[in-house]
């Protein structure tokens, strides 16, 4: 999912831009009259927006099921990514928005679409086959898990604290509880459950990545993202026909979920998500991720009939609580850090162009935007 990826190139941005210097007193007060009323106070309230990008990518496990019975895998993906890049390239025409011009940029965007885009979409899409959407959206939420591993070992900033390791250890739990370990791991597929799991930690090393080489790139966030979306869809455009055959037929249920897929999780919705962390900040709009799980579990129970056993939603609760200790650290950073984050929102809505650099720093993020987080 492009989840991720928005609020972590916003969060770099905004650190390049809060080094920058401030005006002087005789003409800020007059550039922030002509800056203030341009973004406008949004049409629809953040916490309505919230729950449609919730319901949109926690609904998108479901639509990876629906494509699949159709479509072979990275078909699946590869429309999911056309439709998601059709809608972003469009937005950046009419924003008239400029791509990255450095070839260093291009590069990395491309190593970023590999571990963001085309590689998760794809081992999600793979897993699906043989597990049930509700323990794909589980799966996903494993992805904080994976990132403070990564992150202390790639980042020297990042240190362990015992309650992020606690974190750590509590969201292992819930991982063996959704499995039913000891049930000795049946009725789950372990092929597909195993790249379920590689793929949310694909997501992990992808927002690693981003915020060690693309932070303060110079592009905006729509920018970066439509790009690195773009060479995700190319990646898919050669590998697709080299590992499946042309489809036969086209029924139209599966393609329509190929299509929402596309357009809404993984286009629309990281519009929504930059939205959201433009007005409210990148901690809360990443809250998101707590509530995909769950809205997955229960479209795949009620829509699609899968079945439920008391153990994952236990589970699932589980590794929520984990994921949610291992993110303490940035939360308390975030409150001793006021120049930097406390006025992120104000930064990334009235100057664009300087907030979409900072997903690098939190994660992109989504793409969860990224990629989504499915």
């Amino acid at each position: 999912m492009s989840y991720e990826v928005a609020h972590v190139k916003v969060r770099c941005m905004s650190t390049v831009a809060a080094r920058r210097p401030t005006p002087s007193p005789d003409t800020s007060s007059e550039a922030a009259a002509s800056v203030a009323p341009a973004p406008g106070r949004p049409a629809i309230d953040w916490r309505i927006r919230f729950a449609v990008l919730s319901l949109i990518w926690g609904f998108s496990f479901l639509l990876i099921k629906v494509g699949t019975e159709a479509y072979a895998p990275l078909q699946v993906t590869l429309g999911r990514m056309v439709f998601g890049t059709a809608v972003l390239v469009a937005v950046l025409a009419m924003r008239r928005e400029r791509l990255p011009r450095t070839t260093r940029t291009w590069g990395h965007l491309a190593v970023a679409a590999v571990f963001l885009n085309a590689l998760p979409f794809s081992l999600f899409a793979y897993a699906e086959l043989t597990i049930p959407s509700t323990l794909a959206g589980i799966c996903n939420a494993t992805t904080p898990l994976w990132g403070m591993v990564l992150s202390m070992a790639a980042l020297s900033e990042d240190r362990p604290t015992r309650r992020r390791v606690a974190g750590l250890g509590v969201g292992f739990v819930g991982v063996l509880t959704v499995l039913g370990a000891w049930q000795g791991f049946s009725g789950q597929d372990p092929a597909g459950t195993v790249m379920a799991l590689i793929a949310s930690l694909s997501y992990a090393v992808g927002w690693i990545y981003v915020r060690r080489t693309l932070a303060g790139a110079g592009s905006s966030h729509l920018a970066m993202s439509g790009s690195q979306l773009f060479l995700g869809t190319v990646q898919l455009a050669i590998a697709t026909p080299l590992f499946t055959d042309l489809p036969t037929s086209f029924p139209a249920v599966p393609l329509l979920a190929v299509a929402a897929l596309g357009a809404l999780g993984t286009g629309v919705a990281f519009l929504i998500q930059y939205g959201l962390v433009a007005e409210v900040g990148p901690t809360t709009a990443a809250m998101v991720t707590y509530f995909i799980p769950v809205i997955a579990t229960a479209a795949g129970v009620l829509v699609l009939g899968e079945d439920l056993t008391w153990n994952t939603p236990v589970g699932a609760l589980i590794v929520l609580a984990g994921a949610a200790l291992t993110q303490t650290r940035a939360r308390a950073k975030t409150g001793t850090e006021p120049a930097k984050t406390g006025t992120e929102p104000a930064k990334a809505s009235a100057e664009p162009a300087k907030a979409g650099t900072e997903s690098a720093k939190a994660g992109s993020e989504p793409v969860k935007a990224a990629g989504t987080q499915s």
